[in-house]
């Protein structure tokens, strides 16, 4: 049974600005550097490595500890450095294709992916490396980061969308999470949390389509066709949006600082207890616990709502491949190096103490002495167990493709159609016919 779920799971998803693993990053355009040596001796091969979260280098220097204690001729000094997202990609592909500058190892959040699959990509092909863990990690976590069967990127997490509900609000308000079921459930609950507390249940994106993923993936439906062309007019996309809009007319909603939840201004907002639930990828546990200390005991997880009893209750939301350039000092080097760092065992053991994120290698997901370890940072932080959760819905968890359109969808949708809707208050219908068409000739 868990072999047949394992291979229809395919997570990916739409957010702006930071599609999927969107985290702290340096704030200066140059990026900061760290080296990183891990214990080794002065003829380990020196190789660097880009990325724009700083969680990724944490994990990677503990996987370069074991790495270094287990294989003594073949030590690696790794130079990080963490850059703004948008920036860190633009100098990657500029690098990739002109040849000159790349990184040994970088981090392509998905979002930005399809940019560098045109053509013949520049990147290592990773097969090879893979093979040793295939009958381990999920295959559609694979399939996310291949073309024409080849793989190219190693994922991070699986990325389980799921809610996360303020108890102690909610407890003020007479709520309880647990009987949340569906959107009407949510609506009731918010304006008794807006009635008792003046808080609001929950947010109202405007610069992230997490909402609008989960939505259109409990009704079957999607950003694009099969062939991958826009389609976000769609009457799943206005009966989610309406939904959406509805819950914000009746002050259950309400735009935040930041546009979405997982940005430093929303960071604030949610420490301060102004809103009672997030709606995010399982990675927004490690914004919790690193960014909102005040919130640790209070944050319970759970399903989220969903339109009809019955349809799935949670989608893949985001993701960032590593993978390893044609320029590379040492390729195969580097290459059986993220290798052990992201499908390992112990690397899919130390991605949930570390970061947080729910593993591709799902053996760990039944690891009890791991999940439920009470000393890990996570299991304190929380009211109830994230496992327990994930065990819930792991057959439940849908897909939103990512193709070459996305990030002209996402950037419309992010940037003028969510605001207008939500900010403005123009007809939903009128908007993303707006949006449809602004997309379809950005595309030309």
């Amino acid at each position: 049974m868990k072999k047949k779920w394992l291979v229809t799971l395919l997570v990916l998803t739409m957010t702006s600005l930071l599609w999927g693993c969107g985290a702290k990053s340096s704030s200066s355009s140059k990026g900061e550097t760290s080296v990183l040596d891990a214990g080794a001796g002065e003829s380990a091969t020196e190789l660097s490595y880009w990325t724009f979260v700083e969680l990724h280098g944490q994990h990677f220097e503990k996987m370069l500890e074991k790495w270094n204690k287990a294989n003594p001729d073949r030590q690696i000094k790794l130079n990080v450095t963490v850059m703004p997202y948008d920036d860190m990609h633009n100098k990657l592909s500029i690098a990739v294709q002109t040849g000159v500058g790349a990184p040994d190892i970088a981090d392509i959040e998905l979002g930005k992916y399809p940019d560098f699959m045109k053509g013949t990509p520049q990147l290592e092909p990773l097969d090879d490396v893979v093979k040793p863990y295939k009958d381990t990690v999920v295959q559609s976590q694979l399939d996310l980061y291949s073309k024409d069967g080849t793989v190219y990127g190693l994922s991070t997490h699986v990325g389980a969308s799921v809610a996360f509900y303020n108890t102690e609000i909610l407890k003020e308000a007479g709520v309880d999470y647990k009987t949340i079921v569906t959107w009407d459930d949510f609506k009731k609950a918010g304006m008794q949390v807006y009635e008792k507390t003046g808080k609001y249940m929950g947010t109202a994106d405007t610069s992230a389509t997490w909402q609008e993923s989960m939505m259109l993936a409990q009704q079957g439906a999607d950003f694009t066709d099969e062939a991958g062309n826009p389609k976000v007019n769609s009457e799943q996309m206005i009966k989610g949006l309406s939904i959406l809009k509805d819950l914000k007319d009746n002050n259950v909603i309400a735009t935040i600082a930041g546009g979405q939840p997982d940005t430093e201004e929303a960071y604030g907002e949610f420490n301060s207890g102004n809103y009672a639930t997030a709606f995010m990828p399982l990675w927004e546990m490690s914004r919790y616990t690193n960014y909102m200390a005040d919130l640790s005991g209070k944050i319970a997880i759970a399903p989220i709502p969903v339109i009809e009893k019955g349809m799935p209750r949670s989608y893949g939301g985001g993701g960032t491949a590593t993978v390893v350039t044609k320029t590379a000092k040492d390729v195969q080097l580097a290459k059986e190096f993220i290798a052990y760092a992201k499908l390992s065992l112990d690397a899919n053991i130390e991605i949930w103490n570390t970061l947080g994120f729910d593993p591709i290698n799902m053996d760990v997901w039944d690891m009890k002495d791991v999940t439920h370890n009470p000393e890990n940072k996570f299991v304190k932080y929380f009211v109830n167990n994230p496992f327990d959760v994930l065990n819930d819905i792991k057959s439940e968890i849908k897909l939103i493709k990512s193709t070459p359109a996305s990030p002209t969808i996402n950037n419309i949708l992010c940037t003028v159609t969510l605001n207008e809707i939500f900010e403005d208050g123009k007809d939903i219908k009128k908007a993303l016919d707006d949006a449809q068409a602004q997309i379809e000739q950005e595309l030309k």
